[in-house]
């Protein structure tokens, strides 16, 4: 059993000794996932990649139980995926100034991704949820948590070349929905 293993275990028993020590252990796995997410992310976020781990590793320390550490990385990276969500969500909000763009003096050219984007996403993602379940998590640690597909798929407890032919599904399950299919 590795560290991490037992320490998850001796955490969610409500050792704070132990998720103390955790997260030394897993800081820079989750630091490196929330890195890769927020390099998509638009210049000029409030939220950036410690903030993100932060927030994620808050959420996933306390009441919830673990079964190993594939399962944590999986809730690591719903974990994300929310708050990433509800941040842009909240940007979104009328009383946040709703549609408003705020421009910036470009010091380099900005990113592709948008809050509405991620809104976008995080809604095909819930039907995709609702009739793919096991597509949809494949989803969400790839792209998500940054893991790639075979540690998804080791993740999920699924075979490596099963995870390529639902990624390879998703691609074009989400392209057509979002738009791109015609």
């Amino acid at each position: 059993m590795s560290d991490v293993t037992r320490l998850l275990e001796a955490a969610t028993r409500g050792d704070r000794q132990a998720a103390a020590e955790l997260l030394p252990l897993v800081y820079d796995e989750l630091r490196k996932l929330a890195a890769v997410r927020m390099a998509e992310e638009r210049p000029g976020q409030t939220l950036n990649a410690t903030a993100l781990v932060h927030e994620a590793y808050l959420r996933l320390v306390g009441d919830q139980q673990f079964d190993g550490r594939g399962h944590f990385f999986a809730a690591a990276a719903e974990a994300m995926r929310r708050i990433l969500v509800e941040n842009a969500r909240r940007k979104a909000a009328e009383k946040r100034g709703g549609n408003r763009v705020r421009v910036d003096l470009p010091e380099h050219l900005p990113a592709a991704r948008t809050d509405s984007d991620i809104l976008a996403l995080d809604e095909v993602l819930e039907q995709l949820a609702a009739e793919e379940p096991q597509v949809a998590e494949l989803v969400k640690l790839h792209f998500f948590g940054g893991l790639t597909i075979d540690d998804a798929a080791a993740a999920l407890g699924m075979a490596p070349r099963t995870a390529y032919r639902n990624w390879q599904f998703a691609r074009a399950w989400l392209f057509r929905r979002l738009g791109g299919g015609g």
